[in-house]
């Protein structure tokens, strides 16, 4: 049986709160660094983030952890990330919890 998109959306989620920034001690998706992720009706993945400075010297192992750990949650096909700088990340896309973690509340 088919996953739905929603369970393969929470999938995402789950998955992207499993990869850090290894110079942040805070997963990228409560950074605020995914701003978007859809699934298509064939289990397509777009995700569409950011980093925090442009010239992050772990971005391309950043990038591929989040291809990889995607594309390994069970009925996902395609995963493509595309890194965006529009709008640049700020501290005000942090959850609460980062905020709180990183000694910023």
């Amino acid at each position: 049986m088919e996953k739905d998109i929603l369970q393969t959306e929470k999938d995402i989620f789950n998955v992207l709160k499993t990869i850090y920034d290894p110079e942040i001690p805070v997963n990228i998706y409560d950074l605020g660094l995914i701003y978007d992720v859809e699934v298509d009706d064939y289990d397509n993945v777009d995700i569409k983030m950011t980093l925090t400075a442009p010239n992050c010297p772990v971005a391309d192992n950043i990038l591929r952890d989040v291809r990889d750990k995607v594309a390994e949650i069970e009925g996902v096909n395609k995963v493509t990330v595309d890194l965006t700088f529009d709008p640049p990340w700020d501290k005000s896309m942090m959850s609460e919890q980062a905020k709180l973690e990183l000694g910023f509340l």
